[in-house]
């Protein structure tokens, strides 16, 4: 295993251990983590789950959920492994070494409540490929592609569950068309800004499987003060 870093959350209750070199999480897993808001007793699926970040931070939140992350990277699916064990989260977090294009119900006992995604938000020949491998696959569509996820979500995904996701604001239309066509219906939106003079970059998207239609339009969530600081919101992001 390559050389690792150690990220702590609330108040050093949780330890993410993640590789210096190659992908590494950033704030967008931490904003999708608080905004599903999983329920107790939910059963939830997070694809391309990297480092296990996000199914570590809603299972410490919420005890009385079962987490299952799925990672096609064996370098990375392993970290997640290591993770869960040194959080000793093994009864309530299971990291599995799959291809989402093939995941099926069975190999997770059963439909789920909640599907969670932080995907790679540039297409597969948009833009300079980054030379490491890792961030590559964590950046482009080479690994999977947007409507590989939206029809892996409606696969797994129960009657009313629910599928939420942070992605590029600017694909914002082909999100919503992709969730819809799928029957995940889109119900609530939320746009993210760097400031509040900024444009909106990234968007958080809730979906509903087989609801009715109708989208809630939340307010904006700004990241940063005036003085380069994490607002009060995103601040609390990080408590419990």
């Amino acid at each position: 295993m390559k050389t690792l870093t150690s990220d702590s959350f609330f108040n050093g209750q949780l330890r993410i251990r993640q590789q210096q070199s190659g992908y590494r999480f950033s704030i967008d897993a931490v904003l999708l983590a608080y905004y599903a808001r999983p329920r107790p007793g939910d059963r939830v699926l997070d694809l391309g789950t990297g480092c296990g970040i996000i199914p570590l931070i809603m299972a410490y939140r919420c005890p009385q959920i079962t987490v299952y992350g799925i990672e096609v990277q064996k370098e990375l699916s392993d970290l997640a492994r290591f993770n869960v064990s040194d959080n000793h989260m093994e009864f309530q977090v299971t990291i599995l070494r799959k291809d989402m294009k093939s995941l099926k119900s069975t190999m997770l006992s059963g439909l789920v409540d909640l599907v969670v995604s932080n995907p790679p938000y540039r297409r597969s020949h948009s833009g300079r490929l980054n030379p490491d491998y890792q961030r590559a696959v964590a950046r482009h569509e080479i690994a999977v592609t947007l409507s590989d996820l939206i029809a892996t979500a409606k696969r797994i995904l129960r009657t009313s569950g629910r599928f939420v996701t942070i992605y590029s604001a600017e694909r914002t239309a082909e999100l919503l068309a992709l969730m819809r066509s799928a029957r995940i219906e889109p119900k609530i939106l939320r746009s993210i800004h760097s400031n509040r003079q900024s444009e909106a970059k990234l968007i958080l998207v809730e979906g509903k499987k087989d609801a009715r239609t109708g989208i809630r339009i939340e307010s904006s969530l700004i990241l940063y003060d005036e003085d380069g600081n994490y607002t009060d919101e995103v601040e609390k992001m990080f408590e419990l």
